[in-house]
């Protein structure tokens, strides 16, 4: 077994985010591989209005996933739902998925479908770059108010600005449908709210919540480990 660890929206160094998790995976023997996400700048080229969107995120990651027949399990975060629905599917490889704090796209939706057409308040979007980001003072208070403070120091140094095309690219494909998943429900998560995770993960074939902001693989590693170990 090994596990592919899709990370979320305008984020970078994407195995650090996941890196806590990880470690205790390998202890138990389980490698992990978290791919890199082209829109978020990672791999060479900047996001922007003609820099790398949601087909090039998909891509890379299918290649990581195919690069080998050992099973694996895909965990998505947040925006990595987006990118592992189309992603994942047809790959015989991929025994589950696992969503957290996710979205669970039907063929032809997009990110944008999922909101109500506005920017959240705690994102920070330029259309003169093409871009889009996290602001640094809603970092901690929405997503990382159960981390330690060396967890949110350092996680503010991973912010990048991605490209604010990938909102309205539709996926086309449902990996969900075709692959057996688990939704982990974060219940204290300020980015996403629970009630609206909780709609999400009626599509998902079993639920699991915990007491957890967005990020439960940094606060709560250990329970993420079991969960994933159980699957």
């Amino acid at each position: 077994m090994r596990v592919v660890f899709v990370h979320g929206a305008c984020v970078r160094d994407g195995a650090w985010w996941w890196h806590r998790t990880a470690e205790l995976l390998l202890e138990r023997g389980v490698p992990s591989v978290a791919p890199l996400l082209p829109s978020c700048g990672e791999g060479g080229r900047p996001g922007g209005a003609g820099g790398p969107g949601l087909p090039e995120d998909v891509a890379a990651v299918r290649q990581v996933l195919q690069d080998g027949e050992e099973p694996t399990v895909v965990v998505a975060h947040s925006y990595g739902g987006i990118v592992t629905a189309e992603a994942a599917a047809g790959v015989s490889s991929v025994h589950h998925l696992m969503l957290v704090s996710s979205y669970l796209p039907e063929v032809g939706q997009s990110l944008s479908d999922f909101g109500d057409g506005t920017p959240a308040p705690f994102l920070d979007v330029d259309p003169d770059s093409g871009t889009f980001g996290v602001r640094p003072e809603f970092l901690v208070e929405t997503f990382l108010q159960d981390c330690d403070p060396d967890t949110q120091a350092q996680a503010a140094d991973k912010l990048a600005r991605q490209s604010v095309h990938v909102t309205a690219q539709p996926v086309g494909a449902a990996a969900w449908q075709q692959v057996p998943s688990t939704y982990l429900v974060c219940a204290q998560d300020k980015g996403t709210p629970a009630r609206l995770q909780r709609d999400l993960a009626r599509k998902a074939g079993t639920v699991v919540e915990l007491d957890t902001g967005h990020h439960p693989f940094l606060s709560q590693p250990a329970a993420v480990q079991n969960l994933l170990l159980s699957l």
